[in-house]
C-alpha cells in the first residue's frame, strides 16, 4: 500500500508539472521538447471550450452507435472533447436560437405587432444549427481523411523510391514524412515517435497499428504498405524491386478506379446542384415582378428565400458531394507556403501596401454613386414624387441604373482586392503548373541520360538543350547556368534560397522530385535514374486520372458555364426592366 501511494504521489507531482507547462525541461531531448510544444501545450479552440462548458452544465447522452462514431472522429482530429460535450453544445446553441424566436413571437403578440417572419428565421436557424453541430466532429474527420488521402499516393511513391536503393522501412517512412505536407507527415512522425518512446518495438508493429485506423476507408493504402513490408523478406533483389513497383501500381490503380466510379456517379448530384443553385433562382426571378406587384409579397420574404434558404441548401448539397469524394492525388498545384507570405502585399507607387488600403476608397466611391439618388433627392432627375407633403421615390430609370452600383461596389472591390493580392502568386502558380505538365517527359529524359552514364551536372545541360523554349527547358536551364557559370553543385543550383531553380518554380512535387534525385544519387547513377523514372511514371498516371475526370464531367460543366455566363445575366436584365415598368 505504501509503495502504491508513493507511485501515485510521483505521478501526481509530474502531472501537475506538465499541466503548468512542464516546468524545467532540462535534460529532455530536443525532439521531446518539440513534441511537447505541439501536443501538450496546444491551446483549446473556442469550439472545444464551449463543448466542455456545456457538458458541465448538462450532459446529453448519446446512443452507443453514434457515440462510437463520434469518439472515433474526435480522436482522429485530436479534439479535447467528449461525444456528450459536442452533442450538449449542439443542443444548447440550437435551443438558444429557437428560444429567441419563440420569445420574439410572444412579445409581438403582447405588443400587438404580430411578426411571423423573424421567429420562423430563428427557429429554422436553431434546427439547422443543431444538425450541423452534432455532425461537426464527423465532418472535421471526413475533411481530414480527404486531405490525408490526397497525400497517400505521394507517400507510397516516396517510400518506394527510397526503398529501391535502401531496404530500410524506418528510414523510408522518415524520408516520406520529411517530403510531404501535414497532416499525413504528422501521422508518419507519430509512427516513428511511438518506436522511439518504446510504445512499439519495431517499425512494422507501429505502422500496422496506424494502418488499422484506415481499414474501411483506404484499403489500397493498407495493401500497398503491406506489399512494401513483404519486400523486406525477399532474398532476390529483382523480386524485391518488383514487389515495390507492384505496391505503387496497386495504389495508383485503386485511386484511379475509385475516382472513375465517383465521377460516373456525380452526374445526378451535380445536376441537382445545378437546378437548385441556378435554375430555381432564375425561375424565381422570372415570376418575381408579378409576385411583388400583384400578390404583395414583401421584400424581406424574397430576401429570406434568396439570401438564406437557397444559399444554405446549395452549400449543404455541395458539401455532401465533396464529402463523398474518394481520396486520391489532388490536381491542384501545391505551391510552397512561404511564397504566399513573400507576396502578400503589393507594390504601389514604390510602397509595399496591403491591397485593402487601395480597395477601400474604390468601394466607398462606387457605393456613393449607387446611393446618390437617396442622398441628393433631385425631383427632376431621379423621379421623386411629393404626395401629402411626403416625398416618395426615386422612380426614374436613371436612379434604377445608378442603383446597380451598390452590388457592383461589393463585387468590384472584392474582385480587385483578390486580383491584386494574388496577381504575382497566380503567375508563379501558372509557371509551376506548366512545368508540372511537361515534367513527366523531361524527368524521363533526365533519367535516361543519367542511366547512360552521364554525370547529373552534364545531364541537366543536355535535357535543357532538348527542351529549349519550354517551361521545363527554362527550369533545367537555370540549374545548368548555376552549375556551369556559378560553380555550384547540383543541390545549390536547385535549392539555393536566392537563385536556385525552385525559387521561380516553388511547386512541392517538383521540389520533392529533385530531393529524390539528390538522395538517390548517393547510391549511384543507376538508382538515381530509376528513382527519377518512377516519379515520371507517377506524374503521368496522375495526369491521366485528372484528364479522365474532366472528360466525364465536361458536359455538365459546360452547361453550367453557359448558363452562368450568358443566360442568367440576360434573364436578370429582362426581369429588372419588367419590374421597373410595373413599379
Amino acid at each position: 500500500m505504501v509503495e502504491k501511494k508513493e507511485v501515485e504521489d510521483i505521478l501526481e507531482k509530474y502531472r501537475r508539472k506538465l499541466e503548468k507547462g512542464g516546468g524545467d525541461l532540462e535534460g529532455f531531448s530536443r525532439q521531446y521538447k518539440t513534441f511537447k510544444k505541439e501536443r501538450i501545450n496546444r491551446k483549446l479552440t473556442i469550439y472545444e471550450i464551449l463543448c466542455n462548458l456545456c457538458e458541465k452544465i448538462i450532459s446529453i447522452k448519446v446512443n452507443a452507435k453514434k457515440r462510437e462514431k463520434l469518439l472515433e472522429s474526435i480522436k482522429r482530429v485530436d479534439l479535447k472533447i467528449s461525444p456528450e460535450g459536442s452533442t450538449s453544445f449542439a443542443f444548447f446553441s440550437g435551443s438558444l436560437f429557437i428560444f429567441i424566436g419563440v420569445l420574439i413571437f410572444i412579445l409581438s403578440l403582447i405588443l400587438g405587432s404580430f411578426s411571423f417572419l423573424i421567429p420562423v428565421i430563428f427557429v429554422l436557424i436553431g434546427i439547422i444549427f443543431i444538425r450541423l453541430m452534432i455532425e461537426r466532429p464527423n465532418r472535421l474527420a471526413t475533411r481530414l481523411r480527404l486531405k490525408i488521402g490526397d497525400q497517400m499516393v505521394l507517400c507510397i511513391l516516396y517510400v518506394v523510391m527510397y526503398m529501391r536503393h535502401t531496404s530500410n522501412l524506418e528510414h523510408a517512412v522518415k524520408f516520406a514524412s520529411q517530403n510531404i505536407n501535414r497532416p499525413l507527415s504528422d501521422d508518419l512522425k507519430k509512427v516513428i515517435w511511438n518506436i522511439e518512446t518504446g510504445k512499439y518495438t519495431t517499425i512494422r508493429e507501429s505502422l500496422d497499428v496506424y494502418l488499422e485506423g484506415w481499414r474501411g476507408y483506404h484499403n489500397d493504402f493498407i495493401n500497398s504498405f503491406h506489399l512494401i513490408e513483404s519486400s523486406l523478406f525477399e532474398p532476390s533483389e529483382d523480386r524485391r524491386i518488383e514487389i515495390l513497383e507492384k505496391s505503387l501500381d496497386s495504389m495508383l490503380e485503386g485511386t484511379h478506379e475509385k475516382m472513375m466510379h465517383y465521377a460516373q456517379d456525380l452526374n445526378g448530384p451535380i445536376t441537382n446542384l445545378y437546378m437548385l443553385g441556378i435554375i430555381l433562382p432564375i425561375l424565381g426571378l422570372v415570376i418575381l415582378p408579378m409576385l411583388g406587384a400583384f400578390i404583395g409579397v414583401k421584400w424581406y420574404w424574397i430576401a429570406l428565400f434568396y439570401n438564406i434558404i437557397i444559399p444554405i441548401l446549395v452549400y449543404s448539397l455541395g458539401l455532401s458531394i465533396l464529402e463523398k469524394r474518394p481520396s486520391g492525388e489532388s490536381s491542384a498545384t501545391d505551391v510552397e507556403s512561404n511564397v504566399f507570405e513573400k507576396y502578400k502585399n503589393i507594390n504601389f507607387l514604390g510602397l509595399s501596401l496591403n491591397p485593402i488600403i487601395v480597395v477601400l476608397p474604390l468601394f466607398f466611391l462606387i457605393m456613393f454613386i449607387g446611393i446618390s439618388p437617396l442622398i441628393l433627392k433631385q425631383d427632376d432627375i431621379f423621379g421623386y414624387r411629393i404626395e401629402a407633403g411626403e416625398s416618395y421615390g426615386p422612380f426614374s430609370v436613371i436612379a434604377l441604373l445608378l442603383s446597380l452600383a451598390v452590388p457592383l461596389a461589393i463585387a468590384i472591390s472584392l474582385s480587385v482586392y483578390y486580383r491584386l493580392k494574388t496577381k504575382n502568386l497566380m503567375k508563379i502558380r501558372e509557371n509551376a503548373k506548366d512545368l508540372e505538365r511537361e515534367f513527366a517527359g523531361s524527368l524521363f529524359q533526365l533519367g535516361n541520360r543519367i542511366e547512360d552514364g552521364l554525370p547529373g551536372e552534364v545531364a541537366f545541360g543536355k535535357v535543357a538543350e532538348n527542351m529549349k523554349g519550354t517551361t521545363t527547358g527554362d527550369f533545367f536551364n537555370i540549374v545548368n547556368y548555376n552549375i556551369r557559370n556559378l560553380g555550384m553543385g547540383i543541390k545549390d543550383a536547385i535549392f539555393n534560397s536566392k537563385i536556385g531553380a525552385v525559387v521561380k518554380y516553388p511547386s512541392k512535387i517538383i521540389i520533392s522530385s529533385m530531393q529524390v534525385l539528390l538522395e538517390s544519387s548517393k547510391k549511384g547513377p543507376k538508382i538515381a535514374a530509376h528513382s527519377i523514372m518512377s516519379v515520371s511514371s507517377y506524374m503521368s498516371n496522375v495526369h491521366k486520372v485528372n484528364e479522365r475526370l474532366r472528360d466525364l464531367l465536361s458536359d455538365i460543366i459546360s452547361s453550367l458555364r453557359g448558363q452562368i455566363n450568358f443566360l442568367t445575366p440576360i434573364i436578370a436584365g429582362i426581369v429588372v426592366g419588367i419590374g421597373n415598368t410595373i413599379t
